[in-house]
């Protein structure tokens, strides 16, 4: 984890005194309430729908409580996320479908989500999916990760987890279990059945890595002239660490001719704003440098310089959050030479934020395809705010809207394929058929998602021979497509959907 120093929190005069008080009765009351405090300050100042917040009096942040501190300060982001109402669908902005009343972007981190931004993790290093009720897969593996290492790969069955053979999604006790043993273990024991019908049994511990990721990336030469690069790119990590990994992959493809693109975002929940800015500065066409690429925009307080909270965090003025300073006006600038006209991007309901303005970037400077699911949903962006003296609890809720040189933004609903202004074909008709296929590893070219974007470079059209897969899932219940959307939404919780915008604290 990158080590950041913080300053303290000053609020103001009454709430120094405030702390004092409380500071002399009880230390640990004391903290939890001036964070309690600082957030509510900071998102009556900075949150873009701040004019939903009442009165401090009325909202009355140090009544939210928890079994943790850290349950504490959530639930108070989660409070005030739901109070803003979109009038276009008469829900709050922050609404989320597969969990109503839980806060879509808004939330807090106690350190997990900024070290893994830095590129540094320390878990097993796989994530798993359902492909049916009783059929539990390995998602996907971190390279050099202690996953990785024991020989995990992507589409694995797992049949046992610590002797646990009874791994049915239909049970909320067996997600829990799951969950506890894959992400708050230290170690863990699983048996896996491999494509081949064979089995391995391992045993591995957490471990600090170096996250690269670039999961993936390979050359298909498809005939007639079409040579198609394929990129898996899982998380914008800081643009220190994706920069080598993403070089290395376009000057592969630029190395081999290749003249279309698929980029696989279907997992990728987002991250650095920088490192989105760069990922599109490697795709788009040359003539495109030097024009806009996307405008960021702020709420009516730091536009007016209302924003003392914020100014003295970061040092910024009322000049800084104009639609006019450079600096909120992203100029596209070409890096290596790949030379394409049209990219794809395969995507799920897992793809957001980061991912989702590199594709709307994109729009109108090229041919934009997309293949997949109907993304996230979050056109707007943060920045890291640390809340307390020691910021052992980061603030993470939108300040930032963003739109592309169209003045295209608005996707709180997501982007879907082949629907409305984007271009592509939405691959989850029967999700066991056609969509996210997880019994091919990444760079399967028999992988539905995969194989719909390679039949449209060569043919024009979408259409593909479905892979036969339910002889796989001959006497497993399956999971309707909402079911397995909301299984996953219990399994992902731990999983941030950031887009974060970069600025040095004072």
């Amino acid at each position: 984890m990158r080590k950041i120093l913080y300053l303290s929190i000053i609020l103001s005069v009454g709430l120094i005194a405030s702390c004092k008080k409380d500071h002399n009765n009880n230390t640990a009351t004391s903290y939890i309430n001036l964070d309690k405090d600082s957030i509510y300050y900071y998102e009556k100042e900075d949150y873009l729908w701040f004019d939903a917040i009442p009165a401090y009096n009325t909202f009355n942040p140090r009544s939210y409580t928890g079994s943790t501190d850290f349950d504490a300060l959530s639930n108070e982001i989660t409070a005030i996320s739901q109070l803003k109402i979109n009038p276009a669908t008469g829900k709050p902005y922050e609404y989320y479908a597969l969990d109503p009343g839980e806060a879509k972007y808004s939330f807090v981190d106690d350190g997990t989500t900024t070290a893994s931004l830095g590129g540094s993790n320390a878990d097993f290093g796989f994530e798993p999916k359902y492909l049916a009720a009783n059929d539990l897969r390995v998602k996907y593996v971190y390279p050099g990760s202690p996953a990785d290492i024991a020989g995990l790969k992507r589409g694995y069955e797992i049949t046992s987890i610590n002797g646990n053979t009874d791994l049915s999604g239909t049970s909320n006790s067996n997600i829990n279990y799951i969950v506890n043993a894959i992400y708050y273990s230290p170690s863990i024991n699983m048996t896996l059945l491999k494509p081949d019908n064979t089995t391995i049994t391992v045993n591995f511990n957490t471990a600090a890595y170096t996250v690269n990721p670039v999961l993936t990336y390979k050359v298909f030469n498809e005939g007639s002239g079409h040579v198609v690069g394929y990129v898996v790119f899982n998380s914008f990590t800081t643009i220190d660490n994706a920069q080598p990994k993403l070089d290395q992959a376009f000057n592969y493809f630029i190395n081999n001719g290749v003249n279309d693109l698929i980029v696989d975002l279907r997992y990728n929940g987002g991250g650095a704003a920088e490192t989105a800015e760069y990922l599109d500065d490697l795709i788009v066409p040359q003539g495109a440098g030097n024009t806009l690429m996307y405008t960021q925009h702020f709420n009516s307080n730091l536009l007016n310089g209302n924003s003392p909270l914020f100014d003295k965090k970061f040092g910024t003025t009322k000049a800084d959050f104009q639609p006019t300073n450079a600096n909120n006006r992203r100029i596209f600038s070409k890096q290596l030479s790949l030379a394409i006209n049209r990219v794809f991007f395969i995507v799920t309901s897992e793809t957001a934020s980061s991912s989702e303005l590199t594709m709307n970037n994109l729009r109108p400077e090229m041919d934009v395809e997309l293949v997949g699911d109907t993304t996230y949903g979050k056109p707007v962006g943060e920045y890291a705010i640390p809340l307390g003296s020691d910021g052992r609890y980061i603030l993470y809720s939108p300040q930032v809207y963003v739109e592309n040189s169209a003045n295209q933004g608005d996707y709180y609903a997501g982007m879907t394929p082949g629907s409305g202004s984007y271009k592509g074909y939405i691959a989850v008709t029967d999700i066991f058929k056609d969509g996210d296929d997880l019994t091919k590893d990444f760079g399967d070219s028999t992988e539905n998602m995969l194989a719909h974007a390679l039949s449209y470079v060569k043919t024009g059209t979408y259409a593909i021979n479905k892979p036969q897969v339910q002889s796989l899932l001959a006497g497993k219940q399956l999971f309707t497509i909402s079911q397995q959307k909301a299984i996953m939404r219990k399994m992902d919780q731990h999983k941030y959907k950031a887009l974060i915008f970069n600025k040095k604290h004072k």
